[in-house]
């Protein structure tokens, strides 16, 4: 419980303006894209780098629990206040790009400042911020940094940490530091940066980023491949990517997933086909791109490829990204409950894991649509299910647990995007052993010994 004269200090410090203790905010600010519900029991918006700082340092001297938050929009429960205690939220103040470095090709942002607000500011220059997670239109580059969010264009230009140069983040004790540099290359010392990046907001409160940009290209196209069966669309993906050219983007649906959008919006997509693969690639010259999507087609063709188009506008380009970009919405038509993961496994693996999640649907007798970024071997795995039927939500789960074990025995991972938050906590220990859990601990130690920065997240 948060005394009476902590309260009062936040709103000395702050303004009372900034200090909300009432319902509707605590309801407000209890929940994120999970729909699970833990109330704070303060919520609080810092104006600048050195409130962070003083709040931290009561926090810790009270020993007050405090969850730092983006824009709720995380998978997860990442930023739940789980345990209680005050919400720290940024998008009120801590918004703005503080500079964009055109000689230099960087950006320093505070950590409320919109994905997608950041990237038509840095365009409207000629620049490029490529990382674009599905929720960039609402999501916060805090959040971004904190969960290393990736997104569709991963697969030519990486995810959130390859363009993240350096960072300014207050320790629970209230003491400044400042990881990485403007520089282009950096040796010198622990790699700091890289330890907060994807932390969850466990370790340190992020206040300032930097972030490298790169020339925006000057054009896209866009084509779309289908295929008999997903092993064949699966092989093409990996084969692709190692003929030499790079999609910006390699997208695909299985076959429940084109059927549920079909069902659902009447598109005419092909709802015999075992999987489609949508692709992306950039460029400045027109050749350069046709010579691209030539290469894409020949490989796809190897590859059993039944039909391949090619969009000769924007218009036509969106109308071939209708399908993926309204994958998860259409396919509650199989329940009303998706248990919804982001496993990622090496693209050579791609054909071995949807076969195995083939395995597992028809065990546990669920549908199991998928869909994702396989051109960086992301895969959103969707175990449906009846919301209201306990003994159907218990079955999902154990089916979730296999496909995790699956990702781990093909050498990949738990979350290719959403991090693991409370929800994927329990599963840690399928994905590293007991010394490396002991050394997430230790780290956890030395950065927060008192605990109070969002405990109880990745299992630590």
């Amino acid at each position: 419980m948060i005394k009476k004269e902590s309260v009062n200090f936040f709103k000395n410090l702050i303004g009372s303006e900034n200090v909300y203790e009432d319902k509707a905010h605590l309801i407000a600010y209890s929940y994120d894209a999970t729909k699970i519900k833990y109330e704070p029991e303060l919520v609080l918006f810092p104006r600048d780098e050195k409130d962070v700082q003083e709040i931290l340092k009561h926090c810790n001297e009270k020993k007050i629990v405090i969850t730092p938050r983006g824009a709720g929009s995380g998978f997860t429960g990442g930023a739940l206040p789980a345990n209680g205690g005050i919400m720290l939220c940024f998008e009120k103040h801590m918004n703005k790009i503080i500079e964009i470095d055109m000689q230099n090709m960087v950006a320093r942002v505070e950590p409320g400042v919109i994905n997608k607000d950041f990237q038509n500011a840095v365009e409207e220059l000629g620049l490029f911020y490529p990382p674009d997670p599905a929720s960039q239109d609402y999501s916060s580059l805090g959040g971004n940094v904190s969960e290393n969010a990736g997104g569709m264009r991963a697969a030519k230009y990486g995810i959130t940490k390859d363009f993240v140069m350096a960072l300014r983040a207050v320790l629970p004790n209230g003491e400044l530091i400042r990881a990485g540099k403007k520089t282009i290359k950096d040796v010198a010392g622990y790699n700091i940066a890289g330890i907060l990046i994807a932390s969850e907001g466990t370790l340190a409160v992020i206040t300032e980023i930097t972030l490298k940009l790169i020339a925006k290209p000057k054009m896209t196209k866009t084509a779309m491949g289908v295929f008999a069966s997903v092993d064949d669309a699966m092989n093409a993906v990996f084969k692709t990517m190692a003929s030499g050219v790079t999609p910006v983007a390699m997208e695909f649906l299985d076959n429940l997933s084109i059927r549920a959008v079909e069902e659902k919006f009447h598109k005419g997509l092909p709802v015999d086909a075992g999987a489609i693969l949508i692709c992306d690639v950039d460029g400045n010259l027109e050749i350069e791109l046709s010579n691209q999507l030539a290469q894409i087609e020949k490989v796809f063709s190897e590859n059993k490829c039944i039909d391949f188009t090619r969009a000769k506008d924007e218009q036509e380009a969106n109308d071939l990204w209708f399908a993926r970009r309204n994958a998860s919405q259409s396919i509650t038509v199989y329940g009303s409950k998706k248990l919804n993961e982001d496993i990622t496994v090496p693209r050579a693996k791609l054909p071995e894991l949807l076969k195995g999640i083939t395995a597992i649907s028809k065990k546990y007798k669920v549908k199991i649509p998928c869909f994702g970024h396989t051109g960086d071997g992301n895969v959103h795995v969707n175990v449906m299910v009846n919301a209201n039927d306990k003994n159907e939500l218990k079955i999902g789960h154990d089916a979730i647990i296999e496909v995790f074990k699956l990702a781990v025995k093909l050498e990949g991972t738990l979350s290719g995007e959403h991090g693991i938050g409370l929800s994927k906590a329990p599963f840690m220990n399928l994905a590293f052993s007991e010394a490396e859990m002991n050394l997430f601990k230790t780290i956890k130690k030395a950065f927060d010994p008192n605990n109070i920065l969002n405990p109880g997240k990745m299992g630590l």
